[in-house]
């Protein structure tokens, strides 16, 4: 009801500002609704080049229909639309070799090998149907790609291509068996016709010799009516686990769309109900010499069988409260992740959001072994952690005897190792601030990371040894990094913005302090003839104690009794309060012309639901 009520009130205000004789405001309803042609086409998209000396990114300064890529030089010269043939050529997003001079990606449904001493790149494949997600073998002597859901080796000495699995939806056909009554004419026959009974041995024994000489192959799989996803080959090349899904069928809404070239109103297929049915999904084990497959089996990890504490509150009645059920939670597995000994680790989420556990993964038996269990009443969710929508959480691993991940055990995501041998944990970095994202280093010796630590309402980059420490601050600019690295590791290509300040494209090198020079400058005249308010961060007392933050938008010469407005953005979870170029953008410019107008208005992050 209160959604209603302030969609309402924005409408009202709407109304009002246009129907004015007077508007106190330069701007208008008509260029903020305008979007991006009024503010500008930002940067997005930002990668390098392999030798470290180009960026690449998203843009559209011309205000064309489409966005191109373009690309620009270190030294931040002239900025240079990228041709349709240097797209064709260019390497894609891909798996490098434990010594970095080579890459293996996939472009266009075809595999490529780049060698990044010469800059050499070679075609592997060209067909019709696509292969991906390449990678190099464990001894790197192959690369492993995917091909309709079955893995390949392509073998870089010979050229020889093998087949790893055989994956095949459907059902086993059952072998047709014979009545007693069949059975005992086959006897009969062979025991009075001789000729039949040398056509059988012969048979047999052609069987025999056909068994001997034939070629080894996988065996076939049949994973059903299910989807298969998440097919990966342990660096070893012994065992392959892969994801099956049994959907749930549950029905979709429909959301009419009345705008349409056709002129007829046409159906628009959006998710299931909350309170529908959920899909599952189980994690499976291919063993590639014993040509066998089997199910990671979940039942016996710790409070698997645990409800969620809210369901007591709905028990009614005399019959004593039951907190387990009597079969595991539905949970979905990611990974694994493997340590260069084919040791596995997997994040293991419950799908009811309530617990998530970090753990050993043994191929040999589809056993599992608890390093961590994070446990929520309300949510297990956070930055670098797996959450709702199956997107795997931020981990790995350091060596082959130690792991790292993210856990919100003190109410905030850090950062953590653990030694898989004596199970203890280390928490890396403390304090009240999160890690936004933290990937390692090529050497594995630093964490490079994006926090909040300066404060909740900006995003710096640091750099920190894996074991641990201070966390060495590298940009400095108030507002939020969003930082690419290059892959000698030497620059940073930043996008950055400010709270009145859209988004840009900034170089500079990794280092502490250094100057982070401007690329881009995407924003229209329109927009630049405007000054754009900074909104004060403010705090205010909720009911139960808790600050809440909220950002103060106030018109010159404000007193009290003048008019003001609440605005409560659309996304329970979002941070909406911060020193950086809102994603609610068209609401904040419609915040100046409202500030403009004499109207206070005071936009909340309100906690979780609307």
């Amino acid at each position: 009801m209160k959604k209603i009520t302030f969609t309402v009130i924005a409408l009202f205000l709407i109304t009002t500002i246009q129907a004015q004789q007077t508007n106190n405001s330069t701007l208008t309803i008509e260029q903020i609704m305008q979007g991006d042609k009024f503010v500008g086409y930002l940067p997005s998209g930002i990668n390098w080049s392999e030798d470290s000396k180009t960026i690449y990114f998203s843009w559209n300064p011309a205000m064309e229909k489409l966005r191109s890529t373009y690309k620009v030089g270190l030294d931040g010269g002239q900025l240079t639309k990228v041709s349709d043939e240097e797209l064709m050529t260019m390497p894609s997003y891909g798996n490098y070799n434990r010594a970095r001079t080579q890459k293996v990606y996939a472009k266009n449904g075809d595999l490529y090998i780049l060698d990044l001493a010469t800059g050499n790149t070679r075609q592997l494949t060209n067909t019709i149907d696509s292969e991906r997600s390449p990678q190099f073998s464990g001894d790197e002597k192959s690369i492993i790609y995917n091909y309709k859901n079955n893995l390949y080796a392509w073998h870089l000495e010979s050229g020889m291509i093998s087949q790893l699995t055989n994956f095949q939806s459907g059902n086993k056909r059952p072998d047709k068996s014979k009545t007693e009554q069949e059975e005992w004419l086959e006897r009969d026959q062979l025991e009075y016709f001789e000729v039949l009974k040398e056509r059988k041995e012969a048979r047999e024994l052609q069987n025999e010799r056909s068994d001997r000489l034939k070629v080894k192959r996988p065996k076939t799989v049949y994973y059903g009516k299910n989807f298969i996803s998440n097919i990966n080959i342990s660096p070893d090349m012994k065992y392959v686990t892969y994801r099956l899904t049994k959907r749930s069928g549950a029905k979709g809404t429909k959301v009419p769309n009345f705008v349409t070239e056709s002129g007829y109103i046409e159906d628009l297929n959006s998710r299931p109900k909350v309170g529908s049915p959920q899909s599952s999904a189980d994690l499976w084990i291919f063993d590639i010499e014993k040509d066998t497959a089997y199910q990671v089996a979940t039942k016996d990890i710790e409070g698997i069988y645990d409800k969620p504490a809210y369901l007591k509150d709905y028990h009614k009645g005399d019959e004593e409260y039951n907190p387990t059920y009597d079969k595991p939670r539905e949970v979905v597995i990611h990974g694994p992740i493997y340590a260069n000994d084919s040791k596995a680790l997997v994040d293991v989420k419950a799908l009811d959001n309530k617990d998530r556990w970090v753990m050993l993964l043994d191929l040999a038996t589809g056993t599992l072994t608890q390093l961590d269990r994070q446990h929520d009443d309300a949510w297990i969710g956070g930055p670098g952690i797996s959450s709702w929508n199956f997107a795997s959480g931020n981990m790995g691993w350091l060596d082959n005897e130690t792991v790292f991940y993210q856990s919100e055990k003190t109410g905030y995501s850090h950062l953590y190792c653990q030694n898989i041998k004596d199970k203890k944990a280390k928490q890396l970095t403390k304090g009240d601030f999160e890690i936004i994202s933290a990937e390692v280093s090529n050497d594995s010796k630093y964490f490079y990371i994006t926090s909040n630590k300066e404060n909740p309402h900006e995003h710096h980059f640091y750099k920190m040894s894996v074991k641990g420490g201070k966390m060495e601050k590298i940009t400095k600019e108030v507002g939020n990094h969003q930082v690419t690295i290059s892959p000698d590791e030497q620059y940073l290509a930043i996008r950055y913005s400010y709270a009145n300040k859209p988004w840009e494209l900034y170089v500079m090198k990794n280092e502490a302090g250094a100057e982070m020079k401007q690329l881009t400058n995407s924003t229209t005249d329109a927009f630049k003839n405007y000054s754009w308010r900074v909104p004060e961060i403010v705090y205010f007392e909720a009911e139960d104690g808790a600050k809440v933050p909220a950002r103060l938008y106030r018109p010159e010469g404000a007193k009290e009794g003048d008019p003001a407005v609440i605005f409560v953005h659309g996304a329970g979870y979002l941070q909406n309060v911060h020193n950086w170029w809102s994603s609610y953008y068209r609401e904040y410019m419609f915040h100046n012309i409202l500030a403009d107008n004499g109207y206070t208005v005071l936009d909340i992050d309100y906690r979780a639901s609307n």
